[in-house]
Protein backbone atom coordinates (compact mmCIF):
# COMPACT_ATOMS: atom_id res chain seq x y z
CA UNK A 1 0.00 0.00 0.00
CA UNK A 2 2.90 2.31 0.74
CA UNK A 3 4.09 1.71 -2.84
CA UNK A 4 0.94 3.39 -4.19
CA UNK A 5 0.81 6.23 -1.65
CA UNK A 6 4.34 7.57 -1.96
CA UNK A 7 4.28 8.26 -5.73
CA UNK A 8 0.96 10.10 -5.28
CA UNK A 9 2.46 12.38 -2.63
CA UNK A 10 5.60 12.89 -4.71
CA UNK A 11 3.48 13.74 -7.75
CA UNK A 12 1.62 16.45 -5.79
CA UNK A 13 4.78 18.18 -4.67
CA UNK A 14 5.82 19.65 -8.06
CA UNK A 15 2.23 20.80 -8.65
CA UNK A 16 2.13 22.55 -5.29
CA UNK A 17 5.50 24.12 -5.95
CA UNK A 18 4.34 25.37 -9.35
CA UNK A 19 1.17 26.78 -7.79
CA UNK A 20 3.23 28.58 -5.14
CA UNK A 21 5.54 30.00 -7.82
CA UNK A 22 2.59 31.22 -9.87
CA UNK A 23 1.04 32.91 -6.83
CA UNK A 24 4.30 34.69 -5.97
CA UNK A 25 4.74 35.83 -9.57
CA UNK A 26 1.15 37.05 -9.75
CA UNK A 27 1.43 38.94 -6.44
CA UNK A 28 4.78 40.46 -7.42
CA UNK A 29 3.50 41.45 -10.86
CA UNK A 30 0.39 43.07 -9.41
CA UNK A 31 2.42 44.87 -6.74
CA UNK A 32 5.15 46.19 -9.04
CA UNK A 33 2.83 47.02 -11.91
CA UNK A 34 0.41 48.94 -9.71
CA UNK A 35 3.32 50.78 -8.10
CA UNK A 36 4.67 51.91 -11.46
CA UNK A 37 1.27 52.92 -12.84
CA UNK A 38 0.17 54.82 -9.74
CA UNK A 39 3.53 56.54 -9.57
CA UNK A 40 2.55 58.11 -12.87
CA UNK A 41 -1.03 58.83 -11.83
CA UNK A 42 -0.03 60.39 -8.49
CA UNK A 43 2.45 62.70 -10.16
CA UNK A 44 -0.33 64.22 -12.18
CA UNK A 45 -2.78 64.56 -9.28
CA UNK A 46 -0.22 66.37 -7.12
CA UNK A 47 0.98 68.59 -9.96
CA UNK A 48 -2.65 69.51 -10.70
CA UNK A 49 -2.96 70.91 -7.18
CA UNK A 50 0.55 72.35 -6.75
CA UNK A 51 1.89 73.49 -10.14
CA UNK A 52 -0.53 73.35 -13.06
CA UNK A 53 -2.87 76.21 -11.99
CA UNK A 54 -0.09 78.75 -12.61
CA UNK A 55 1.78 77.30 -15.62
CA UNK A 56 -1.06 75.84 -17.70
CA UNK A 57 -4.08 77.89 -16.61
CA UNK A 58 -2.98 81.48 -15.96
CA UNK A 59 -6.01 83.72 -15.41
CA UNK A 60 -7.00 86.87 -13.57
CA UNK A 61 -9.17 84.77 -11.26
CA UNK A 62 -7.30 82.35 -8.97
CA UNK A 63 -10.52 80.40 -8.37
CA UNK A 64 -10.98 79.80 -12.11
CA UNK A 65 -7.37 78.61 -12.44
CA UNK A 66 -7.79 76.15 -9.55
CA UNK A 67 -11.09 74.82 -10.88
CA UNK A 68 -9.64 74.40 -14.39
CA UNK A 69 -6.58 72.55 -13.11
CA UNK A 70 -8.59 70.24 -10.85
CA UNK A 71 -11.03 69.63 -13.70
CA UNK A 72 -8.18 68.26 -15.84
CA UNK A 73 -7.43 65.92 -12.92
CA UNK A 74 -11.04 64.75 -13.22
CA UNK A 75 -10.86 64.49 -17.02
CA UNK A 76 -8.51 61.53 -16.67
CA UNK A 77 -11.32 59.70 -14.93
CA UNK A 78 -13.73 60.41 -17.81
CA UNK A 79 -11.59 58.15 -20.00
CA UNK A 80 -11.50 55.42 -17.36
CA UNK A 81 -14.95 53.91 -18.07
CA UNK A 82 -14.01 53.71 -21.76
CA UNK A 83 -10.70 52.08 -20.87
CA UNK A 84 -12.55 49.76 -18.49
CA UNK A 85 -14.81 48.51 -21.28
CA UNK A 86 -12.08 48.16 -23.93
CA UNK A 87 -9.33 46.74 -21.70
CA UNK A 88 -11.77 44.78 -19.53
CA UNK A 89 -13.18 43.07 -22.63
CA UNK A 90 -9.65 42.26 -23.75
CA UNK A 91 -8.69 40.84 -20.35
CA UNK A 92 -11.80 38.65 -20.16
CA UNK A 93 -11.58 37.39 -23.75
CA UNK A 94 -7.81 37.19 -24.42
CA UNK A 95 -6.24 36.95 -20.98
CA UNK A 96 -5.12 39.12 -18.08
CA UNK A 97 -1.41 39.39 -18.97
CA UNK A 98 -1.88 41.09 -22.36
CA UNK A 99 -3.82 43.94 -20.81
CA UNK A 100 -1.27 44.41 -18.03
CA UNK A 101 1.57 45.01 -20.50
CA UNK A 102 -0.48 47.31 -22.75
CA UNK A 103 -1.78 49.41 -19.83
CA UNK A 104 1.66 49.96 -18.36
CA UNK A 105 3.24 50.96 -21.66
CA UNK A 106 0.47 53.47 -22.43
CA UNK A 107 0.72 55.04 -18.99
CA UNK A 108 4.50 55.35 -19.18
CA UNK A 109 4.46 57.05 -22.59
CA UNK A 110 1.70 59.49 -21.64
CA UNK A 111 3.38 60.53 -18.41
CA UNK A 112 6.73 60.97 -20.11
CA UNK A 113 5.04 63.26 -22.63
CA UNK A 114 3.55 65.42 -19.83
CA UNK A 115 7.09 66.13 -18.64
CA UNK A 116 7.97 67.42 -22.11
CA UNK A 117 4.96 69.73 -22.57
CA UNK A 118 5.41 73.45 -23.26
CA UNK A 119 3.62 75.85 -20.91
CA UNK A 120 0.80 78.30 -21.59
CA UNK A 121 3.26 81.18 -21.81
CA UNK A 122 5.12 79.35 -24.60
CA UNK A 123 2.35 78.04 -26.87
CA UNK A 124 -0.86 79.48 -25.46
CA UNK A 125 -4.06 77.45 -25.32
CA UNK A 126 -2.40 74.51 -27.09
CA UNK A 127 -0.59 73.68 -23.83
CA UNK A 128 -3.69 72.87 -21.72
CA UNK A 129 -5.26 71.07 -24.72
CA UNK A 130 -2.26 68.73 -24.99
CA UNK A 131 -2.31 68.27 -21.22
CA UNK A 132 -5.95 67.18 -21.33
CA UNK A 133 -5.30 64.73 -24.20
CA UNK A 134 -2.44 63.07 -22.32
CA UNK A 135 -4.56 62.93 -19.19
CA UNK A 136 -7.23 61.08 -21.18
CA UNK A 137 -4.63 58.52 -22.30
CA UNK A 138 -3.53 58.08 -18.68
CA UNK A 139 -7.09 57.49 -17.56
CA UNK A 140 -7.76 54.98 -20.34
CA UNK A 141 -4.62 53.00 -19.45
CA UNK A 142 -4.96 52.89 -15.69
CA UNK A 143 -8.57 51.64 -15.97
CA UNK A 144 -7.31 48.23 -17.01
CA UNK A 145 -4.50 47.96 -14.47
CA UNK A 146 -6.08 47.25 -11.09
CA UNK A 147 -8.91 45.10 -12.47
CA UNK A 148 -6.60 42.82 -14.44
CA UNK A 149 -3.83 42.64 -11.84
CA UNK A 150 -6.26 42.03 -8.98
CA UNK A 151 -8.11 39.35 -10.96
CA UNK A 152 -4.79 37.66 -11.75
CA UNK A 153 -3.92 37.47 -8.04
CA UNK A 154 -7.43 36.65 -6.78
CA UNK A 155 -7.83 33.79 -9.26
CA UNK A 156 -4.43 32.35 -8.28
CA UNK A 157 -4.63 32.75 -4.48
CA UNK A 158 -6.10 30.15 -2.08
CA UNK A 159 -9.72 30.95 -1.22
CA UNK A 160 -9.04 31.44 2.50
CA UNK A 161 -6.36 34.09 1.87
CA UNK A 162 -7.69 35.74 -1.27
CA UNK A 163 -8.17 39.12 0.40
CA UNK A 164 -4.65 39.14 1.81
CA UNK A 165 -2.88 38.31 -1.45
CA UNK A 166 -5.12 40.51 -3.60
CA UNK A 167 -4.40 43.46 -1.31
CA UNK A 168 -0.82 43.52 -2.62
CA UNK A 169 -1.91 45.11 -5.90
CA UNK A 170 -3.69 47.80 -3.85
CA UNK A 171 -0.62 48.20 -1.67
CA UNK A 172 1.46 48.61 -4.83
CA UNK A 173 -0.58 51.67 -5.76
CA UNK A 174 0.37 53.22 -2.41
CA UNK A 175 4.05 52.45 -3.00
CA UNK A 176 3.78 54.17 -6.37
CA UNK A 177 2.31 57.22 -4.68
CA UNK A 178 5.13 57.17 -2.13
CA UNK A 179 7.77 57.06 -4.88
CA UNK A 180 6.13 59.99 -6.66
CA UNK A 181 5.99 62.12 -3.51
CA UNK A 182 9.52 61.06 -2.48
CA UNK A 183 10.79 62.53 -5.75
CA UNK A 184 8.62 65.65 -5.66
CA UNK A 185 9.38 66.48 -2.02
CA UNK A 186 13.13 67.26 -2.24
CA UNK A 187 12.59 69.14 -5.49
CA UNK A 188 9.86 71.30 -3.95
CA UNK A 189 11.79 71.74 -0.69
CA UNK A 190 15.27 72.61 -1.95
CA UNK A 191 14.72 74.24 -5.32
CA UNK A 192 13.73 77.92 -5.44
CA UNK A 193 10.01 78.22 -6.17
CA UNK A 194 10.69 79.73 -9.59
CA UNK A 195 12.98 76.84 -10.56
CA UNK A 196 10.48 74.22 -9.31
CA UNK A 197 7.62 75.87 -11.24
CA UNK A 198 9.81 76.17 -14.35
CA UNK A 199 11.59 72.81 -14.67
CA UNK A 200 11.86 71.02 -11.33
CA UNK A 201 8.39 69.47 -11.49
CA UNK A 202 9.25 67.87 -14.86
CA UNK A 203 11.99 65.58 -13.53
CA UNK A 204 9.71 62.91 -11.95
CA UNK A 205 7.57 62.86 -15.11
CA UNK A 206 10.58 62.27 -17.32
CA UNK A 207 11.70 59.38 -15.13
CA UNK A 208 8.56 57.55 -16.27
CA UNK A 209 10.67 56.34 -19.18
CA UNK A 210 11.64 53.57 -16.77
CA UNK A 211 8.03 52.36 -16.86
CA UNK A 212 8.22 51.71 -20.59
CA UNK A 213 11.18 49.34 -20.12
CA UNK A 214 9.97 47.78 -16.87
CA UNK A 215 6.51 47.12 -18.31
CA UNK A 216 7.80 44.50 -20.68
CA UNK A 217 10.45 42.99 -18.43
CA UNK A 218 8.15 42.51 -15.42
CA UNK A 219 5.11 41.02 -17.07
CA UNK A 220 6.29 38.97 -20.02
CA UNK A 221 6.59 35.77 -17.94
CA UNK A 222 3.22 35.94 -16.17
CA UNK A 223 1.05 32.81 -16.46
CA UNK A 224 -2.71 33.01 -16.77
CA UNK A 225 -4.53 31.67 -13.65
CA UNK A 226 -6.15 28.25 -13.85
CA UNK A 227 -9.58 29.69 -12.99
CA UNK A 228 -9.44 31.84 -16.12
CA UNK A 229 -8.06 29.11 -18.39
CA UNK A 230 -10.93 26.78 -17.42
CA UNK A 231 -13.46 29.27 -18.78
CA UNK A 232 -11.39 30.98 -21.46
CA UNK A 233 -13.16 29.16 -24.28
CA UNK A 234 -16.53 30.21 -22.90
CA UNK A 235 -15.28 33.78 -22.45
CA UNK A 236 -14.26 34.01 -26.09
CA UNK A 237 -17.81 33.17 -27.15
CA UNK A 238 -18.89 36.57 -25.82
CA UNK A 239 -17.39 39.12 -28.22
CA UNK A 240 -18.64 41.99 -26.06
CA UNK A 241 -18.56 41.03 -22.36
CA UNK A 242 -19.65 44.57 -21.49
CA UNK A 243 -22.98 44.04 -23.28
CA UNK A 244 -23.65 40.87 -21.30
CA UNK A 245 -22.58 42.68 -18.14
CA UNK A 246 -25.07 45.54 -18.60
CA UNK A 247 -27.83 43.14 -19.64
CA UNK A 248 -27.48 40.58 -16.84
CA UNK A 249 -26.03 42.50 -13.91
CA UNK A 250 -27.32 46.12 -13.99
CA UNK A 251 -28.31 46.16 -10.30
CA UNK A 252 -24.98 44.73 -9.18
CA UNK A 253 -23.10 47.26 -11.32
CA UNK A 254 -25.06 50.13 -9.77
CA UNK A 255 -24.33 48.86 -6.25
CA UNK A 256 -20.60 48.67 -6.95
CA UNK A 257 -20.55 52.11 -8.59
CA UNK A 258 -22.27 53.70 -5.59
CA UNK A 259 -19.98 51.87 -3.16
CA UNK A 260 -16.95 53.21 -5.08
CA UNK A 261 -18.05 56.76 -4.19
CA UNK A 262 -16.20 56.12 -0.91
CA UNK A 263 -13.19 57.42 -2.84
CA UNK A 264 -14.54 60.92 -2.24
CA UNK A 265 -12.80 60.63 1.15
CA UNK A 266 -9.45 60.72 -0.62
CA UNK A 267 -10.37 63.47 -3.06
CA UNK A 268 -11.71 65.62 -0.21
CA UNK A 269 -8.64 65.24 1.98
CA UNK A 270 -5.65 64.76 -0.32
CA UNK A 271 -6.78 66.74 -3.37
CA UNK A 272 -9.23 69.47 -2.27
CA UNK A 273 -7.55 69.62 1.14
CA UNK A 274 -4.20 70.39 -0.47
CA UNK A 275 -5.71 73.08 -2.66
CA UNK A 276 -7.53 74.59 0.32
CA UNK A 277 -4.40 74.70 2.46
CA UNK A 278 -1.81 75.64 -0.13
CA UNK A 279 -3.33 78.00 -2.72
CA UNK A 280 -2.73 81.65 -1.87
CA UNK A 281 -6.29 82.63 -2.74
CA UNK A 282 -7.59 80.67 0.27
CA UNK A 283 -5.13 82.52 2.51
CA UNK A 284 -4.16 79.66 4.84
CA UNK A 285 -0.46 79.48 4.02
CA UNK A 286 0.66 75.85 3.98
CA UNK A 287 3.70 75.31 1.77
CA UNK A 288 4.12 72.75 -0.98
CA UNK A 289 6.62 70.79 1.12
CA UNK A 290 4.21 70.76 4.11
CA UNK A 291 1.62 68.83 2.17
CA UNK A 292 4.11 66.61 0.39
CA UNK A 293 5.37 65.50 3.82
CA UNK A 294 1.81 64.82 4.96
CA UNK A 295 1.02 62.80 1.84
CA UNK A 296 4.28 60.87 2.10
CA UNK A 297 3.63 59.90 5.73
CA UNK A 298 -0.03 59.03 5.10
CA UNK A 299 0.80 56.87 2.08
CA UNK A 300 3.65 55.14 3.93
CA UNK A 301 1.32 54.27 6.80
CA UNK A 302 -1.33 53.11 4.33
CA UNK A 303 1.15 50.75 2.69
CA UNK A 304 1.52 49.05 6.08
CA UNK A 305 -2.19 48.86 6.94
CA UNK A 306 -3.47 47.56 3.58
CA UNK A 307 -2.20 43.94 3.92
CA UNK A 308 -3.48 43.89 7.52
CA UNK A 309 -6.97 44.91 6.47
CA UNK A 310 -6.82 42.57 3.49
CA UNK A 311 -6.18 39.68 5.87
CA UNK A 312 -8.89 40.87 8.27
CA UNK A 313 -11.34 40.87 5.35
CA UNK A 314 -10.63 37.13 4.94
CA UNK A 315 -11.56 36.60 8.59
CA UNK A 316 -14.46 39.01 9.19
CA UNK A 317 -15.75 39.43 5.63
CA UNK A 318 -15.35 42.26 3.12
CA UNK A 319 -18.55 44.13 3.99
CA UNK A 320 -17.71 44.75 7.65
CA UNK A 321 -14.47 46.52 6.75
CA UNK A 322 -15.93 48.40 3.79
CA UNK A 323 -18.83 49.83 5.79
CA UNK A 324 -16.70 50.75 8.81
CA UNK A 325 -14.05 52.28 6.59
CA UNK A 326 -16.44 54.41 4.54
CA UNK A 327 -18.26 55.78 7.59
CA UNK A 328 -15.11 56.40 9.61
CA UNK A 329 -13.24 58.02 6.73
CA UNK A 330 -16.15 60.32 5.91
CA UNK A 331 -16.42 61.38 9.54
CA UNK A 332 -12.68 62.07 9.88
CA UNK A 333 -12.70 64.40 6.86
CA UNK A 334 -14.51 67.02 8.96
CA UNK A 335 -11.85 67.53 11.68
CA UNK A 336 -9.16 67.14 8.99
CA UNK A 337 -10.47 70.16 7.08
CA UNK A 338 -10.85 72.14 10.31
CA UNK A 339 -7.19 71.37 11.06
CA UNK A 340 -6.24 72.63 7.59
CA UNK A 341 -8.20 75.82 8.23
CA UNK A 342 -6.34 76.37 11.51
CA UNK A 343 -2.99 75.64 9.80
CA UNK A 344 -2.18 73.03 12.41
CA UNK A 345 0.32 70.68 10.80
CA UNK A 346 0.22 68.09 13.61
CA UNK A 347 -3.59 67.81 13.60
CA UNK A 348 -3.73 67.69 9.80
CA UNK A 349 -1.31 64.76 9.94
CA UNK A 350 -3.19 62.96 12.74
CA UNK A 351 -6.62 63.27 11.12
CA UNK A 352 -5.13 62.52 7.72
CA UNK A 353 -3.73 59.26 9.09
CA UNK A 354 -7.06 58.36 10.68
CA UNK A 355 -9.08 59.24 7.58
CA UNK A 356 -6.81 57.74 4.93
CA UNK A 357 -4.40 55.22 6.51
CA UNK A 358 -6.90 53.63 8.89
CA UNK A 359 -10.54 54.02 7.87
CA UNK A 360 -10.26 54.50 4.13
CA UNK A 361 -7.79 51.62 3.82
CA UNK A 362 -10.33 49.34 5.52
CA UNK A 363 -12.53 50.00 2.51
CA UNK A 364 -9.70 50.16 -0.03
CA UNK A 365 -8.03 46.89 1.00
CA UNK A 366 -11.33 45.03 0.79
CA UNK A 367 -13.26 46.48 -2.15
CA UNK A 368 -11.17 45.05 -5.01
CA UNK A 369 -11.53 41.46 -3.81
CA UNK A 370 -15.18 42.03 -2.92
CA UNK A 371 -15.98 43.25 -6.43
CA UNK A 372 -14.03 40.40 -8.04
CA UNK A 373 -16.18 37.96 -6.05
CA UNK A 374 -19.42 39.42 -7.38
CA UNK A 375 -18.92 38.56 -11.07
CA UNK A 376 -18.38 35.27 -12.98
CA UNK A 377 -14.90 34.59 -14.37
CA UNK A 378 -15.85 35.35 -17.96
CA UNK A 379 -16.93 38.88 -16.92
CA UNK A 380 -14.76 39.43 -13.86
CA UNK A 381 -12.33 42.08 -15.10
CA UNK A 382 -14.97 43.95 -17.12
CA UNK A 383 -17.41 43.95 -14.19
CA UNK A 384 -14.78 45.13 -11.74
CA UNK A 385 -13.23 47.71 -14.06
CA UNK A 386 -16.50 49.28 -15.24
CA UNK A 387 -18.03 49.57 -11.77
CA UNK A 388 -14.83 50.85 -10.17
CA UNK A 389 -13.98 53.37 -12.86
CA UNK A 390 -17.46 54.83 -13.27
CA UNK A 391 -17.51 55.41 -9.50
CA UNK A 392 -14.01 56.88 -9.57
CA UNK A 393 -14.98 59.17 -12.44
CA UNK A 394 -17.78 60.62 -10.33
CA UNK A 395 -15.58 60.95 -7.24
CA UNK A 396 -12.74 62.55 -9.23
CA UNK A 397 -14.76 65.65 -10.03
CA UNK A 398 -15.48 66.21 -6.34
CA UNK A 399 -12.49 68.57 -5.82
CA UNK A 400 -13.65 70.84 -8.66
CA UNK A 401 -17.24 70.71 -7.38
CA UNK A 402 -16.03 71.40 -3.83
CA UNK A 403 -14.13 74.45 -5.09
CA UNK A 404 -17.34 75.73 -6.73
CA UNK A 405 -19.29 75.06 -3.50
CA UNK A 406 -16.60 76.68 -1.33
CA UNK A 407 -14.51 79.10 -3.41
CA UNK A 408 -11.82 81.35 -1.89
CA UNK A 409 -13.50 83.76 0.51
CA UNK A 410 -16.43 81.45 1.35
CA UNK A 411 -17.49 80.85 4.97
CA UNK A 412 -17.61 77.54 6.88
CA UNK A 413 -15.60 75.63 4.27
CA UNK A 414 -14.72 72.67 6.56
CA UNK A 415 -18.38 72.25 7.54
CA UNK A 416 -19.71 72.49 3.98
CA UNK A 417 -17.16 70.14 2.41
CA UNK A 418 -16.72 67.85 5.41
CA UNK A 419 -20.43 67.09 5.85
CA UNK A 420 -20.90 66.71 2.09
CA UNK A 421 -18.11 64.13 2.12
CA UNK A 422 -19.69 62.34 5.09
CA UNK A 423 -23.10 62.22 3.37
CA UNK A 424 -21.58 60.64 0.25
CA UNK A 425 -19.65 58.15 2.40
CA UNK A 426 -22.87 57.10 4.15
CA UNK A 427 -24.47 56.34 0.79
CA UNK A 428 -21.37 54.35 -0.24
CA UNK A 429 -21.48 52.35 2.99
CA UNK A 430 -25.16 51.53 2.40
CA UNK A 431 -24.32 50.18 -1.06
CA UNK A 432 -21.53 48.01 0.36
CA UNK A 433 -24.07 46.32 2.63
CA UNK A 434 -25.83 44.99 -0.47
CA UNK A 435 -22.80 43.08 -1.77
CA UNK A 436 -22.64 39.28 -1.61
CA UNK A 437 -20.09 37.93 0.90
CA UNK A 438 -17.58 35.82 -1.02
CA UNK A 439 -14.82 35.61 1.60
CA UNK A 440 -13.45 32.08 1.89
CA UNK A 441 -15.63 30.77 -0.95
CA UNK A 442 -14.43 29.32 -4.22
CA UNK A 443 -15.04 31.36 -7.38
CA UNK A 444 -16.94 28.33 -8.66
CA UNK A 445 -19.49 28.45 -5.84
Amino acid sequence: MSGTTTPSLDAQSPAKQASSRNLKRAAASGWIGSALEYYDFTLYSQAAALVFPTIFFPTASPAVAIIASLATYGVGYVARPIGAIVLGNMADRRGRKHVLVIAMMMMGLATLAVGLLPTYSQVGVLAPIMLVVLRLVQGFAVAGELGASNALIAETAPDAKRGFFASFSVQGSQIGSILAIALLLPLASFLPDEAFQSWGWRIPFLLSAVVIIAGYLIRRHIEEPAAYLKQSAQAREFKTPAVELFRRYPRLLMICVISTLANVIGTATLVFGITYGKQESYGIGFTTSDFLWIILIVNSASALTIPLFGRLSDIFGRKALMVTGALGGGLMSIPYLFAVQEKNFALVLIFGLLAMSVFFQMWNASFATAYQEQFPTRLRVTGFAVSQNVGLMLAAFAPAVFTIMAPPGADNIPMVIGFTTLAIAVVAAGAALCLRNGAGKSFEE
